[in-house]
């Protein structure tokens, strides 16, 4: 599996920022209020984040040498993708955030819009979700092998 490329990641941004601003205007321009992310979304973005550096931590310590249990390899490549699954949703997130704040804001002039602090609030725990899997995403990567240890095992396969 590939690493995610940063170009993805902001091209993910992007597009969850016109996703966030297009909702904020299509409800708005209907009569209905606008979209004021809850508090249970980014509590949970937080509670996300944390977890999925914990369930990297044992991928992490089989990789460097140090655990001292073996590792499921199937629990492994799970981890790995929920890593990326959830960097890419963290990405979208925070353009979406990035979109509901910027529209806020614009909308009144004033930070003292009641949205402004769970729109920031949703970013930060969207961008703590991304930054998370993309941590978990490298310690699941493997070292490289010695070129020499490979040649060796494959000529004495012969």
């Amino acid at each position: 599996m590939k690493r995610t490329s940063p170009v993805a990641l902001v091209g993910i941004a992007v597009a969850g920022a016109a996703i966030g601003w297009l909702l904020q205007v299509a409800l708005t321009s209907g009569g209905a209020p606008s979209f004021n992310p809850p508090a249970t979304l980014y509590s949970v973005l937080f509670i996300l984040a944390f977890g999925l550096v914990l369930l990297g931590r044992p991928v992490r310590r089989l990789v460097r040498g140090t655990a001292k249990r073996p590792v499921d390899p199937f629990f492994a490549m799970r981890v790995l993708v929920l890593a990326k699954a959830s960097s890419l949703t963290g990405a979208l997130l925070v353009g979406l955030a990035a979109a509901l704040l910027g529209y806020a804001v614009t909308r009144t002039g004033s930070f003292a819009v009641p949205a402004f602090w769970p729109d920031v609030l949703t970013g930060v725990g969207a961008l703590a979700l991304c930054i998370a899997g993309l941590v978990v995403e490298w310690w699941c990567r493997l070292p490289p092998q010695d070129r020499a240890e490979q040649q060796g095992s494959s000529m004495e396969q012969r």
